[in-house]
């Protein structure tokens, strides 16, 4: 087993990296969990942020000391590496109402500690208590900002409800699972738009459209089926495929209102389908003037009180303001934060308390090969410096999450992020991708090659990971020739195979979409000539899994070399230019070949080549490479 010392040495600015081979594990995407996921591994002594950045770019990622890279033809759930220019991002309103959220629970306006009483600990998505809806669905004398507050609240609460009924309605209706739902997002009714309306709609508060938006990707994934099987010359299965996609958005709607009167318990409002929408009714008038209007309940309760003489309003409670702080830290071990990520661990990810030990923890996490690099005072590097670091959320000085990321020459690299479970009302999650965003706009005022978040590993065929592709727009790195491809191309392919050459589609297409026969002959082309299938590899357990060169894990198993090469030519000083240390003595492998053995010689050469071809002939060149 080798020791890190990169925390202590590695001043002299080298990457020096020792080849682990291939390796075998269980797939952690795969809902069997059985299928095998094939990686490349390197452990790595010390590694520059320049050299690690370049890995970046030819699919490599770390966990630790250890840095793998995956056999993307050969894995069941291709990981293909994803980046977003942080200038070009454009939040989604879900986006930006989590923002909202974690600002309101900072003003001290909404107090996130009412749950719903059914919140998984796992679930970063915020819920509103039903007592808290209903009061605020009658108080009608709130100041305009407040209502508007409480009109927002309710709004996210019956966005939250859709939802749930979303997936009740597919998992009743045997409907694809692996397909990615569109958010429920209703809107409130505006005066001049219930003018419009028939007689009786002026009871109408909320209205959402979300079945037509579930109608038209029922229709998109038949149409995509259907495509596949006639690719694949299964004519006949056309007449049964995709039966229970037919469904009109009046169905869907009426199938999730009667859902959603289950689900809904707010007092005073009702919901019911009306020509493919959900609308939200309330059963209290409304009073509005020319300036603005609200909802006041005029319920026997509040007109008794009143005629008594006892309206005088009660005084409101102090709001009780909290306060944000964000600290960067270079890696290195807490003991307060791996508490917090013990209890993340247990709570969320259902981990034995027992196999989190500090060492585990320390070798995921803390451990890093990257050389830190001071700040310089020009324009190159941050005023951070680059290497590895730990960004902590406090609120009121409670250490509620950690981001561990890498902040390198062109990129913020996202590594893992553990939060406390008793706070996932605050998708503290979806935050911190958005502080990591706003962390790479901040610092290229003071280092302007630093253009790019990396999100980690898109997976298509893992719905949990879709995630990524929603902060827009995205780029895929090509598996083969390295390239970066905008995700909205990508996906045209990746709808209808796992793995793809991402670049011959952009080529051929120059981004408009290609016809179906076009895409079909790509795509037997690709898979018909498997070319440099080591070039193209998968990921053993996600970017959550630790990876470790030194793994016992029975699941973990070292594979033989291939025997693709058994005679290797030395052109131009390909694999002769191989920087190498051999027992401490720094050489080039042209320098070594004669020396060795003919059976030797051989046996080096193909595991340098194999080297040369995941790592690329310039980053061979520059890294020292450790011949045992």
């Amino acid at each position: 087993m080798m020791r890190n010392e990169s925390s202590s040495s590695s001043s002299s600015g080298e990457s020096v990296v020792a080849d682990v081979g291939r390796r075998r594990s269980t797939c952690g995407y795969c809902k069997s969990g059985r299928r095998s996921s094939i990686t490349h591994g390197l452990w790595a002594n010390s590694l520059t942020v320049y050299d690690y950045q370049d890995l970046l770019d030819r699919g490599w990622r770390r966990s630790g000391c250890f840095l793998y890279k995956p056999e993307m033809e050969t894995t069941c759930c291709p990981a293909y590496t994803i980046r977003l220019r942080a200038n070009d991002f454009s939040p989604s309103k879900e986006q930006l109402r989590v923002s909202k959220r974690m600002q309101r629970y900072l003003d001290g306006i909404w107090d996130g500690k009412k749950q719903e009483h059914d919140e998984k600990p796992g679930n970063s998505q915020g819920h509103v208590h039903d007592d808290e809806l209903s009061n605020s669905f009658r108080m009608g004398s709130l100041g305009r900002n407040e209502q508007k507050t409480k009109e927002e609240e309710l709004s996210d609460y019956l966005s939250k409800q859709i939802d749930d009924a979303i997936q009740l309605f597919v998992k009743s209706k045997d409907l694809p699972c692996d397909i990615q739902y569109p958010k429920g997002i209703v809107k409130m009714v505006s005066q001049t738009k219930k003018r419009r309306l028939v007689e009786g709609s002026e009871d109408l508060l909320y209205t959402s459209n979300i079945s037509f938006q579930i109608a038209a990707i029922l229709k998109r994934e038949k149409s995509d089926e259907n495509d596949v099987l006639v690719l694949e010359g299964k004519k006949d299965s056309l007449v049964a495929n995709g039966s229970s996609y037919n469904l009109s958005s009046k169905y869907i709607s009426e199938e999730l209102a009667n859902v959603l009167q289950h689900l809904v318990e707010v007092p005073d409002l009702s919901v019911k389908a009306c020509n493919g929408h959900l609308n939200f009714y309330s059963a209290v008038k409304e009073v509005h003037s020319d300036k603005d209007s609200h909802l006041v309940a005029l319920s026997k309760e509040c007109s008794l009180q009143e005629s008594k003489g006892h309206g005088v309003k009660p005084e409101k409670p102090q709001r009780k303001k909290r306060k944000l702080e964000i600290l960067l830290n270079r890696s290195s071990f807490d003991p307060e934060e791996f508490a917090l990520y013990k209890k993340y661990q247990t709570k969320v990810h259902d981990d034995e308390p027992g196999s989190i030990t500090q060492h585990s923890y320390k070798r995921f996490l803390v451990d890093t090969p990257l050389i830190y690099v001071p700040p310089t005072g020009d324009d190159s590097v941050p005023p951070c410096g680059l290497g590895s670091f730990h960004q902590q959320y406090r609120i009121d000085g409670r250490l509620i999450a950690v981001g561990v990321i890498d902040i390198l020459p062109q990129c913020v690299s996202s590594k893992y992020l553990f939060w406390d479970p008793d706070l996932a009302f605050l998708s503290l999650g979806k935050y911190s991708v958005l502080q990591e965003i706003s962390c790479v706009k901040e610092n290229q005022h003071n280092c302007s090659s630093l253009q790019y978040y990396y999100l980690g590993y898109y997976i298509h065929s893992c719905s949990k990971m879709r995630y990524k592709a929603a902060y827009r727009p995205s780029e895929l790195l090509c598996p083969l020739r390295y390239k970066w491809i905008t995700f909205d191309v990508a996906k045209s392919l990746l709808d209808r195979a796992r793995y793809a050459v991402l670049s011959d589609y952009a080529n051929m297409q120059n981004g408009d979409s290609a016809s179906d026969q076009e895409l079909g002959k790509l795509l037997d082309q690709q898979h018909d000539d498997p070319g440099d299938g080591d070039l193209n590899d998968s990921h053993v357990g996600g970017d959550q899994k630790t990876l470790n060169s030194d793994s016992d894990s029975s699941d973990d198993e070292l594979l033989p070399e291939t025997n693709d090469h058994a005679a290797v030519t030395i052109e131009n000083g390909d694999i002769g230019r191989i920087f190498l240390d051999l027992r401490g003595t720094r050489l080039r492998y042209q320098d070594l070949q004669l020396a060795l053995r003919p059976d030797d010689r051989a046996q080096v050469e193909k595991q340098l080549l194999r080297y040369m071809k995941v790592v690329g002939p310039q980053l061979s060149e520059r890294m020292v490479y450790l011949l045992g």
